[in-house]
């Protein structure tokens, strides 16, 4: 291996264009053996997640409180339990 081999620092980043800098860190990641992955996730930031949210959370309160199905299902699976 070349000790005197060149390495990207900021030093020399001068004369590269944003276009060959990110070319260059692309061809070093992939010669390590890595992708690039693109992830979209939700905005945490909206208005739209919070509504979203607020009400998955309404649901989750309520389901606390059984109701008559889950009192049918229940006496249904019993018998299954017992085997």
């Amino acid at each position: 291996m070349n000790p005197f081999r060149r390495t990207f620092v900021t030093c020399n980043v001068v004369g590269m264009t944003v276009k060959h800098r990110v070319s260059e860190y692309r061809r070093r990641m992939r010669a390590r053996g890595l992708r690039p992955v693109q992830i979209w996730v939700p905005d945490v930031r909206s208005e739209r997640f919070a509504l979203e949210a607020e009400r998955q959370a309404a649901l989750v309160a309520r389901a606390d409180e059984q109701s008559d199905d889950q009192e049918f299902v229940e006496a249904v699976t019993s018998p299954w339990d017992e085997e």
